[in-house]
């Protein structure tokens, strides 16, 4: 089977910095496991099937990528998944901070080892939070997000405003 790689992350909703990191990721290892994290402790705008359904969409044509969504500790979906590799793209050095204690904390609790990957300068600004905030002012973002997933975001906050 080769070399697996997790990508894990909350992907709401998934940016073209998110695609930009697995596709690099699909280069690198035999196969990409992107994990789509159900976490009860925030509100997203999309499910977690429509989550797993835009990437499905979006990296249709990287043939060594699966999308799946977990629950609970990024370790234990891991050790299901048969992988120790998790990637992460860092933005900033405030990422570092945060991821850093992350993979520390995955390397004590289950042998996981994290590769960072610094983003691609086109998207070391872009977040899902700040996409968001900017669909819901009306500003534009098709340059910063995959086809599919612009059409959901309209879609989910016309909805919203009632249109």
């Amino acid at each position: 089977m080769g070399l697996t790689a997790l990508c894990p992350g909350t992907f709401d909703p998934v940016t073209n910095g998110h695609l930009d990191i697995i596709q690099r990721a699909s280069r690198c290892f035999d196969m990409v496991a992107v994990g789509v994290l159900e976490n009860p402790g925030k509100e997203p705008l999309f499910s977690v099937e429509e989550r797993v359904a835009m990437l499905k969409e979006a990296l249709a044509e990287v043939p060594n990528v699966e999308i799946a969504s977990f629950s609970g500790l990024l370790v234990d979906y891991a050790r299901e998944r048969g992988t120790t590799i998790v990637v992460k793209g860092l933005r900033a050095v405030t990422d570092f901070d945060y991821e850093l204690q992350m993979a520390q904390m995955n390397s004590q609790m289950g042998g996981v080892e994290t590769f960072f990957v610094s983003t691609s300068p086109q998207w070391s600004y872009l977040s899902s939070s700040l996409i968001k905030e900017v669909v819901r002012f009306g500003g534009d973002v098709s340059r910063l997000v995959p086809p599919v997933v612009l059409e959901r975001l309209q879609e989910k906050l016309a909805g919203m405003r009632g249109d």
